[in-house]
């Protein structure tokens, strides 16, 4: 059971002055209501309405908790809208961090036309290279080839590239070409920042 539960109800009440009118208002039964209300007067110990079969009305610690109800409801019902504004704009700050090349290239631009359509909305973009820790360094996206790895995550595929293998004429005359994908491994390699080099043969991975 929520604190909260019977405030509404005794508030509409309280400003309908009768139980239907304030059914009517919240969309629920009278009984529903009455109920409600019971359980919260249970809870306060304390008789907030005198009730006729003629007329509803406040008592006097019905007409001071009303006046605090309407505070709480008021601040609440601004809080709620400070978060879920009516035009569902995106506000606030977005982290972001993406590969250096890729992020100038393509990142940025599509960043830049963003930001200019949502004013309201802060963006960080980090580019870098190193792979990142979202979760523990704050990052709400990250833009990044290869292999999600981290379950904690959720991946989206947005474009696929083609790496190909290659090396200087120098190279393949004093080492010779590898002729199947054993033999890479006794070559002299860049691998650069990526931890696995994944190859196709025969169309299987």
């Amino acid at each position: 059971m929520s604190r909260w539960d019977g405030i509404d109800e005794f508030t509409a009440v309280a400003e309908q002055a009768s139980f239907s009118g304030a059914s009517k208002r919240l969309g629920l039964s009278t009984s529903a209501v009455s109920r409600e209300i019971a359980r919260l007067e249970d809870r306060l110990q304390t008789r907030l309405l005198h009730r006729t079969t003629r007329r509803v009305e406040l008592t006097d610690a019905g007409r001071e908790f009303l006046a605090r109800c309407r505070r709480l409801i008021d601040e609440r019902d601004e809080a709620l809208a400070a978060i879920q504004p009516d035009d569902h704009a995106p506000r606030g700050l977005l982290r972001m961090t993406c590969s250096v090349s890729y992020g100038e290239r393509f990142i940025a631009p599509a960043v830049n036309a963003f930001a200019r359509q949502y004013p309201e909305l802060r963006i960080d973009l980090d580019l870098d290279n190193r792979l990142r820790d979202m979760v523990g360094e704050g990052y709400d996206l990250a833009i990044r080839f290869g292999h999600l790895t981290d379950s904690r995550l959720m991946a989206r595929k947005l474009a696929s590239r083609t790496l190909i293998l290659c090396a200087s004429p120098d190279y393949l005359e004093r080492r010779g070409a590898p002729r199947d994908l054993s033999e890479i491994a006794s070559h002299d390699t860049l691998t650069g920042s990526s931890p696995q080099w994944r190859f196709t043969e025969g169309g299987r991975e």
